[in-house]
């Protein structure tokens, strides 16, 4: 599944996802509180990959946050500067984010490779890894699940990763793996979250 393909069927369906999950209370509480935490011990800007109609982005700018959200579907991006005027969102995609090296402090990838082909997934962590500063951290969110498989999610094919699996290719694109945690709510499937630091170079 191409990132162009992945784009217009979230776009065919913004409005409904818009309704659906664009505030910020419709993410349960402790993954607020956890990317909080995470966004607050970091120095320098966040990027929030994959931003959707921008509830996350907005969130941590709200706690004083120098964070900017890219996203490859032009409706979404339409939507976060209506919705968000005094924050910069624009048209990326994680695989070219077009950002100097070691430019940032954090990237927040929160659900936005879960659509991206195994084969191709170290692309995005290798630019993720070109983007930020030593020490920068990567905040990454995650279907989990004990096989690399994929799955008929709402909006397009989307992949479960062994929390393992998914940590090791992290790693071996320029992180450290400093956190994994992983959550099952009733009704929804099992959530992962990696948080990783970029290497010294």
């Amino acid at each position: 599944m191409t990132v162009s393909k992945v784009s217009d069927a979230y776009g065919a369906r913004s409005a409904e996802y818009i309704e659906l999950f664009g505030r910020i209370d419709a993410a349960a509480e402790a993954d607020r509180k956890g990317v909080l935490a995470w966004a607050r011990g970091l120095t320098g800007p966040i990027i929030d990959v994959g931003c959707g109609p921008g509830q996350w982005t907005h969130f941590l700018s709200e706690h004083d946050l120098q964070i900017e959200g890219i996203d490859p579907t032009p409706e979404f991006i339409a939507a976060a500067q209506r919705r968000y005027p005094g924050i910069r969102f624009r048209i990326g995609r994680a695989e070219r984010l077009d950002i100097d090296d070691e430019s940032l402090g954090g990237i927040l990838s929160w659900y936005s490779l879960i659509h991206t082909d195994p084969e191709l997934i170290d692309s995005a962590l290798t630019e993720f890894a070109r983007c930020l500063r030593s020490g920068g951290s990567l905040a990454l969110g995650f279907f989990e699940g004990p096989e690399l498989i994929p799955f008929d999610h709402a909006v397009t094919t989307a992949y479960y990763w062994p929390l393992e699996l998914l940590s090791a290719r992290v790693e071996a694109c320029g992180f450290a793996v400093t956190g994994t945690h992983t959550r099952s709510d009733p009704g929804v499937r099992k959530q992962g979250l990696i948080t990783a630091v970029r290497r010294p170079r």
